[in-house]
């Protein structure tokens, strides 16, 4: 017998005969005895997945603390601890938790995928034990057992076929088929793909009908979903763009601050007699105006702000950061199958002698109309037509119904698609079967490849539909229905009328009648085998959905390329691709193909070819990785097993929230609630619109920590006493925050947002512009705010009175600032500049009420070292502040002139 190396990993069981299969295995037809199966079990141990190893949740909350500005944060918290400066401390740690505290609940729930597969395996199984027929846990199958399948069993186990009577197997998981695959006992190719591999059964997989009996190959982490599990858990999660350059900002930051703090120390202590103690305080003040301590809750509560705005158009996002990836998303890669397709078939063409009728409408909703030369006509008139889908309706098992306004089918879905089709003729189908009762059946085995049954009416005339592979039942037919008459054969119409069909990508079923069987009550095969008279071949197809067209052309209209990558056979995927107007419509590429390539041709061939057919899950995570190696940032979208590693590693995985399997949502960082492409575009438009309006808010911060910083070195400089003192810093760092800079995370969509092409994810987040501006409002501010603090010194004022001018001075600059920031190089000076978004409205009376507070109240008086104002003063304040309006808005007009965009 094999080692459980060989017996596991053997890729090959798919091209051996069934004898050869059980010689390898030391098995034989009638199972294993107790005894081996025992010997075995302990030889390759329990058919079951291993369990992942879980972040836990004090593991999720220390996470939320690693971050430069963190750490710099807590730095000066320890330092005015050191100093005794309770009050600064206690705002600077209620800051850092705040930030943790959102993050922690915002990433709440952990990562599950490994968990979801191994609940995808079944619970139970019927195997051959002694030649007997017994149940056993899914978990005690072994290498050699013969298990018994029969419909609506889930696979337990990894099985070589030796035994099949109709069975089909939906292995829409691994492969992404939409139809259920038929399996036969006959080896195929060693290269053949999963979805090529006929005499197999995947554990995980579902029989839809059927049965079966087969030897287990393969068990627990190797199987081909084990393998799957492997690959996801070997996957490495990439960082976010924003992570990236927020760490890089944060580094930089961080390192000039420490620089400027330290310079000045020793300036101080060195040039202007400062007592070491007075300049360390000193020090640590600059620090605390330098450091932008509301950034990280900002930053984090804008992230948060964007994730409800998704939510509502159906997008749930399960960690923050991913919300602003989406808006420098440059290829999304797409499944195809129940992502740009409805996952429904359906009967898109019919042709008979008489021509070829369109037929629109999507899934099994039977609202759709047929067309003739792209006229719609009324299928009653047109009797061979009419008779074809009373056909497809009476040879056929399924049922489509209604349930609460969906439209629902059970069976298999080619005959749910018939039944829809037959609908759209105007088909009352209980009148139908009532009419036309069914007398006896022949079902459908892959061996002949065609279904038949016998109908008689009440009068006693008897007739045989069938349907089935179009080249087998063209072989049963001598005669073709034209206008009521049956006329010789003419197969060139038919072949050509069927490779035409099949270009666009349908599956081919061919319908038949038969009539002289008025006095049969059974049917044989000898009654079908010649003789039939043609009635037409119905083409089907999954359906791209019509919103995600649409999607599409968004998506392409703002840069991003779209890439088909997909399980299903190369035709049908290009044939879809066709539709969505996604690649050229003619390249496309198989796995096979990609297994020829080394890296550097492939990245060449990607930069060609948008659709990908017959992929496993490592060609989609290869795909993925070449994408990102050439410095793409990747979506990758997807609802099956078989997309969850490349979900996992891409960009941004986004998962189908519907029909997605719970291995691919848990492997995701986004699920789409409504399944639908199209809301990908309007997660793109918020994720574009959050990283706006980031920048934004940084652009708006920095420049307040940069004049309170230069206007302590310019303090320094000149010998004087602070300006203002680090306890009420960090008050206009706080309330600022909280009020003026919070509002900018509710600013709406600009009207460009979706023209402009992705934002290059290697850009830093401060460009040169975004920098001069920075420095720019920052020498304003200083000017201005330590400006009327001399002043006021000069005219003999407290020093209280004077460091409280400084401080409204200040907050009243941002106030103006705020409206600057709202546009970046387009002017304000509008209506909709001024009043386009409220939330900045009810921020600015907000924190006119906490200044006023700030200055008048006698408790805040005494915490911050502030004084009342006498009303003149605010006649110079609210002048000098307002300067900054309009010398950032001369500024930006200068830049216009001069072609510069953000």
């Amino acid at each position: 017998m094999n080692t459980p190396e060989t017996a596991s990993s053997s890729p090959t069981w798919h091209s051996q005969d069934i004898d050869s299969v059980f010689s390898q295995l030391d098995t034989k037809h009638d199972g294993l005895t107790p005894a081996e199966a025992q010997a075995r079990l302990k030889e390759y141990g329990p058919n079951r997945l291993k369990p992942p190893q879980q972040r836990g949740a004090l593991r999720r909350l220390l996470s939320q603390f690693h971050n430069v500005l963190i750490y710099v944060l807590l730095g000066a918290a320890v330092m005015t601890a050191f100093l005794q400066h309770w009050i600064d401390t206690g705002v600077i740690l209620a800051v850092v938790i705040l930030n943790a505290v959102i993050g922690f609940i915002q990433e709440g729930k952990a990562e599950k995928a490994l968990d979801a597969i191994r609940n995808m395996l079944s619970q139970q199984a019927t195997v051959r034990r002694d030649g007997k027929a017994v149940t056993v846990p899914a978990e005690d199958l072994v290498p050699g057992d013969v298990v018994l399948l029969q419909s609506g069993d889930k696979v337990a186990a990894d099985l070589r076929l030796s035994q099949v009577k109709e069975l089909r197997v939906d292995e829409a998981m691994l492969t992404g088929e939409s139809v259920p695959a038929h399996k036969s006992v006959d080896p195929v190719a060693e290269q053949a793909g999963i979805g090529d591999r006929s005499c197999m059964a995947y554990s995980g997989t579902l029989v839809t009908s059927g049965q079966a009996r087969g030897v287990v190959v393969a068990t627990s982490d190797r199987t081909e979903i084990g393998r799957i599990s492997t690959l996801l858990g070997e996957v490495q999660t990439l960082t976010t763009p924003l992570l990236q350059q927020i760490a890089v900002f944060g580094k930089w930051l961080s390192t000039a601050i420490i620089l400027i703090a330290a310079a000045t120390f020793a300036f101080g202590v060195l040039f202007k007699g400062y007592s070491a103690a007075e300049m360390f305080l000193a020090a640590v003040g600059l620090m605390v105006a330098a450091i932008p301590e509301g950034l990280p809750a900002i930053m984090t509560i804008t992230l948060a702000i964007g994730v409800q705005r998704m939510a509502r158009r159906n997008a749930i996002v399960r960690r923050l950061p991913v919300v602003e990836s989406l808006g420098s998303v440059t290829v999304i890669c797409s499944d195809k199958t129940g992502t740009l397709t409805r996952n429904e078939m359906t009967a898109r063409m019919v042709t008979t002698a008489g021509g070829l009728f369109e037929v629109s409408g999507g899934g099994y909703d039977p609202h759709g109309e047929f067309l003739l030369d792209d006229k719609p006509v009324d299928a009653e008139q047109y009797p061979v037509l009419q008779e074809l889908c009373r056909a497809a309706s009476l040879c056929n098992d399924a049922a489509v119904e209604c349930h609460q306004g969906e439209w629902q089918m059970r069976g298999d879905p080619t005959e749910g698609a018939l039944i829809t089709l037959a609908l759209k003729a105007g088909l009352d189908l209980q009148r139908e079967n009532e009419e036309w009762p069914r007398t006896d059946v022949i079902p459908f085995e892959s061996e002949h490849r065609y279904m038949a049954t016998l109908h008689h009416d009440h009068a006693g005339h008897g007739f045989i539909y069938i349907k089935g592979a179009p080249e087998r039942i063209l072989e049963m037919c001598s005669c073709q229905r034209m206008r009521g008459e049956d006329i010789p054969l003419d197969h060139n119409y038919w072949q050509q009328q069927m490779d035409a069909m099949a270009r666009r990508g349908n599956r081919l079923l061919a319908i038949a009648s038969g009539a002289n069987v008025d006095h049969k009550r059974e049917l044989h095969f000898d009654d079908v085998q010649s003789g039939l008279t043609l009635l037409g071949v119905v083409g089907l197809m999954d359906p791209p959905r019509e919103e995600a067209i649409e999607a599409v052309r968004q998506c392409q209209a703002a840069g991003i390329r779209i890439k088909m990558i997909t399980g299903d056979h190369g035709i049908t995927a290009t044939a879809i691709a066709q539709q969505m107007h996604i690649g050229d419509g003619e390249a496309t590429l198989t796995g096979v193909e990609l297994d020829a390539m080394d890296d550097a041709e492939l990245a060449q061939r990607l930069e060609q070819v948008d659709v990908y057919a017959r992929t496993s899950p490592e060609h989609k995570l290869r795909l993925v990785k070449a994408l990102q190696a050439m410095g793409h940032v990747v979506t990758m979208t997807g609802d099956g097993v078989n997309d969850a590693p490349a979900l996992k590693r891409a960009d941004v995985g986004i998962a189908m929230g519907r029909k997605g399997t719970e291995v691919s949502k848990e492997a995701a960082e986004m699920v789409l609630t409504d399944d639908n492409f199209a809301s990908i575009a309007s997660a793109v438009e918020e994720g574009r619109t959050v990283y706006d309006n980031l920048k934004k808010a940084i652009l708006f911060i920095l420049p307040t920590n940069g004049g309170e910083a230069l206007t302590l070195i310019a303090a320094i400089l000149l010998g004087m006493a602070m300006p203002i003192t680090p306890v009420q810093i960090l008050w206009v760092n706080m309330v600022t925050a909280v009020t003026l800079a919070l509002a900018l995370a509710f600013e709406p969509s600009e009207a460009n947002v979706m023209q402009r092409p992705p934002r290059d994810p290697r850009t830093p987040i401060l460009s040169t512009m975004l920098v001069w501006r920075i420095g720019f409002v920052s020498t304003i501010i200083v000017a201005g705010t330590f400006g009327l603090f001399l002043w006021y010194r000069s005219q003999g004022a407290e020093l209280e009175y004077a460091r409280t001018v400084a401080v409204n001075t200040l907050v009243m600059f941002e106030i103006f600032y705020i409206f600057n920031t709202r546009y970046i190089t387009g002017s304000v000076l509008n209506r909709a500049g001024f009043f386009g978004n409220r939330y900045v409205l009810w921020a600015i009376g907000i924190l006119m009420v906490m200044q006023l507070l700030f200055t008048y109240a006698a408790p805040a008086q005494t915490l911050f070292g502030t004084t009342a104002l006498a009303l003149a003063s605010w006649g110079l304040i609210v002048p000098v502040a307002a300067s900054v309006l309009f010398m950032v808005e001369i500024e930006k007009w200068l830049l216009r002139r001069h072609g510069v965009h953000q």
